[in-house]
């Protein structure tokens, strides 16, 4: 008799339906053929097919006998060590294959993987790697991995092969070409039609591929909820990052629900738009932010409950999770608030530069040193000297995840009371802090202080950035498992800017004290008067979600945003694309009566806004020369402007981050 795996097999082989391409080079690759690639990499929007691509390439693997890893971008640690270890057969065992799907959500990992971690593979090993953007063209272009690469973008399916899906799954015959001409080719929503059977079609009014479409399917293929415990259990789905059967049972508000969280968990794994993690279950993405709005608008209150209660069971795993799991907890909890304007202020979603953390090790600190030094003065740097001596264990030092190089680091702080005369003494920001606790509510004998007094990424220096997600993740962790922490202070040279961030969320002391040329803002709050847990409810509560536009749910993430802003630039001198480009179905562009026109006037305007402020002159500069000048590359923008390339390109992130803020705020807010 067969297994579940032969068995699962069986039917994706029935099911799968073109990628004859894919395979066939796969298939070579696999019989050893010399002139295969090494490398496969698929791109291709969300819903184009290329998780079952992978799932079948797998299959193939396994019948091949090959040792098979399978990893998910979604879930890719921020160390590339980490990567390392869990794909480590790859390097040791002969002819293992490497699957990693998702991977636009870890493609800061590219340039470490083609430049460091690929060329160490096995003999005969294998790798194939999925994700929704396009390699980046040096490896494509490059003349030693030309022949050991295969990149693909998948494509719709023809007419012939979409005709074929529904016939198999018995959509009635009048139905099929009106489910075609909605779908366009894409196989996510010709198998959500399909799943849905002819019931779930039946409406005249499908005409398009809209976000309406996917929840009429949606409806369609889940038909009627069994109860009202399903109901719940979807609605905690919908939003959580990942849910397991452990968060479910915690999180439905019921008891009797809790009781059931094993039968609903497998309820929702049989969902055919949901996938299995290693941390748990997540819809696809496009069915996520489908069922995320309608929930939203059809059940307002049990959407908010859910929310909460996930937000208070983050909370809770915050203080009492083991320490390995603190830092997954801060991302899941900031992810289920990453639409709101107050957190748009201080955290940034994007991974373009993505880092990774370890503790500053001794032949760090020279590295350190010239960084403060490079970006706060001989003073600072000492002041980073003495501290280090002192508290070693409280900095931090990061690497981009691309090259390893070091890029930045942080220190936080703790000090018991009553303080040492001698840190007062060196540190004029230190004793800003007592001061102000001294003037406020004195911290008690045995209490303590945290203070997160140095932020130094010398090429982006006091922006919204990855270092300051990560180091203010750690404090508020570290703040909630802490014992007898009285207060909690961030210090930012840009007193001004930082002050309208962090407004509602941190008090700004007044204190201005000044080390060598440069005086600092000190912001705090007393986590006797609010616990960390309040605050963090608070803040999170504060968030303005946008409201969808028009009638489906259209909106962006703000990670979704910035990659649209990004996409608009790219195509800037191509108009083909540029009247595709995903910043055209923003609010930004809802009342434009010439889409296409009027959004390239307003990124022009913007970009030349940013000129307003000192800061943003050579942001505006490098932004202009990279995509409106004309310029063949960066390279040529950077010599057209008289700058070296790598003052270029921080100058050119910087106006991108800018850019991206102006715009984001107008999503949210409005044209005012």
């Amino acid at each position: 008799m067969a297994s579940v795996g032969e068995r699962l097999s069986r039917a994706r082989v029935r099911a799968f339906i073109g990628r004859e391409e894919q395979l066939g080079r796969f298939e070579e690759a696999l019989a050893g053929d010399p002139r295969a690639p090494f490398a496969f990499y698929v791109y291709g929007p969300g819903g184009i097919g290329k998780s079952t691509l992978l799932r079948r390439l797998a299959d193939h693997a396994r019948t091949a006998g090959r040792p098979l890893v399978e990893l998910d971008g979604r879930f890719a640690d921020r160390d590339p060590a980490v990567f390392e270890r869990a794909a480590g057969p790859f390097l040791e065992v002969p002819g293992t294959v490497l699957l990693v799907d998702s991977f636009e959500h870890c493609q800061w990992l590219e340039s470490w993987l083609w430049q460091h971690f690929l060329p160490r593979a096995a003999e005969d090993a294998l790798v194939v790697l999925a994700g929704r953007r396009a390699p980046q063209p040096q490896w494509t272009a490059d003349p030693a991995w030309s022949r050991l690469l295969h990149v693909t973008e998948l494509e719709p399916f023809s007419d012939a092969q979409a005709r074929h899906l529904l016939t198999t799954a018995r959509i009635r015959p009048e139905l099929r070409d009106r489910v075609m001409r909605f779908a366009g080719g894409n196989p996510l929503a010709l198998s959500l039609a399909a799943a849905a059977g002819s019931e779930g079609c039946g409406r005249e009014e499908i005409w398009a591929p809209s976000a309406d479409v996917l929840r009429t399917l949606l409806t369609g293929l889940i038909g009627e909820v069994p109860t009202a415990a399903h109901r719940r259990a979807l609605e905690v789905a919908a939003q959580a990052r990942s849910t397991s059967e452990e968060l479910l049972a915690a999180v439905l508000p019921r008891e009797d629900d809790r009781h059931d969280a094993h039968l609903l968990f497998s309820w929702l794994r049989d969902l055919p738009f949901m996938e299995t993690t290693h941390q748990g279950l997540h819809p696809h993405d496009a069915a996520r932010e489908t069922l995320a709005a309608d929930l939203r608008w059809r059940a307002p209150n049990a959407f908010e409950t859910i929310r909460r209660r996930l937000a208070d069971e983050y909370l809770r795993l915050l203080r009492e999770a083991p320490e390995d799991r603190v830092w997954t907890v801060t991302d899941e909890l900031f992810h289920l608030f990453r639409e709101g304007a107050t957190l748009a202020r201080l955290r940034t979603w994007s991974r373009e530069d993505e880092v990774h953390e370890r503790p500053l090790r001794p032949d760090d600190l020279d590295v350190v040193l010239r960084m403060a030094e490079e970006t706060e003065g001989a003073a600072s740097a000492e002041l980073v000297r003495y501290w280090a001596e002192r508290q070693p264990g409280a900095f931090s030092v990061y690497r981009l995840v691309s090259t390893g190089r070091t890029v930045a680091f942080t220190a936080r702080l703790a000090l018991p009371a009553p303080p040492d005369p001698q840190d007062l003494a060196t540190d004029p920001v230190v004793a800003a802090a007592w001061a102000y606790t001294e003037a406020t509510a004195p911290v008690a004998p045995g209490a303590h202080i945290g203070v997160s007094r140095f932020s130094v990424y010398p090429e982006r220096y006091q922006v919204p950035s990855r270092v300051i997600d990560l180091s203010s993740s750690r404090a508020q962790a570290e703040a909630a498992r802490a014992h007898g922490r009285a207060y909690g202070f961030a210090v930012y040279r840009d007193a001004e800017t930082w002050g309208a961030r962090v407004k509602g969320t941190l008090t700004d002391t007044g204190a201005r004290p000044r080390v060598g040329a440069h005086t600092y803002g000190v912001f705090g709050v007393d986590w006797r008067q609010e616990p960390v847990e309040a605050w963090l409810r608070r803040f999170i509560s504060a968030t303005e979600v946008p409201a969808p536009v028009g009638a489906g749910p259209s909106s962006l993430s703000r990670t979704a945003f910035d990659q649209a802003v990004r996409e608009a630039l790219a195509h800037w001198r191509d108009p083909g694309a540029f009247a595709a480009c995903a910043l055209l179905r923003t609010r930004l562009a809802a009342d434009f009566e010439e889409p296409v026109g009027e959004l390239r006037t307003l990124l022009r305007h913007a970009v030349d806004d940013l000129a307003r402020d000192p800061r943003g002159v050579r942001a505006r500069e490098a932004l202009t020369a990279g995509h409106f000048s004309g310029a063949p590359t960066q390279e040529a923008a950077a010599r057209r402007l008289g700058l070296p390339y790598g003052t270029y390109r921080r100058h050119l992130r910087q106006g991108l981050d800018l850019l991206c803020e102006a715009l984001w705020q107008r999503e949210v807010r409005g044209p005012r």
